[in-house]
């Protein structure tokens, strides 16, 4: 994936994350840019865990340890970027909300796209 297909998949993942931030209560983001730089973070913590433990703890794998890890990097994103706010079942809530939306808007994960180069 070149610069520009990076760029583009951070602005989708920011606007995902203020739709959801509108549906799911006890997640909000302040903003465009908290939302893009919630993003960065996510993709950052996502990649770390998946390097640490494997793809199948990976926040981007399938089942329910896959949406648990998710759980938890968004939580943990909340106290990296200022503007985010998050409960436990925010968290949840927002793994889940992503997970529906990810069906109909695939990204790529980090994993994925540094295996194309």
């Amino acid at each position: 994936m070149h610069f520009l297909g990076h760029v583009v998949r951070f602005i989708v993942s920011a606007i995902v994350l203020m739709i959801v931030g509108y549906i799911v209560p006890q997640f909000s983001v302040g903003g465009f840019w908290s939302a893009l730089f919630l993003a960065l973070v996510i993709a950052a913590l996502g990649w770390i865990v998946e390097g640490i433990f494997g793809k199948r703890v990976s926040p981007f794998g399938r089942g329910i340890v896959g949406f648990l890890a998710s759980a938890l990097v968004i939580w943990v994103a909340q106290f990296i970027v200022g503007g985010v706010s998050v409960t436990w079942l925010g968290a949840i809530l927002a793994a889940l909300v992503i997970g529906i939306i990810d069906l109909f808007i695939p990204v790529s994960t980090p994993y994925e796209a540094g295996r194309e180069h």
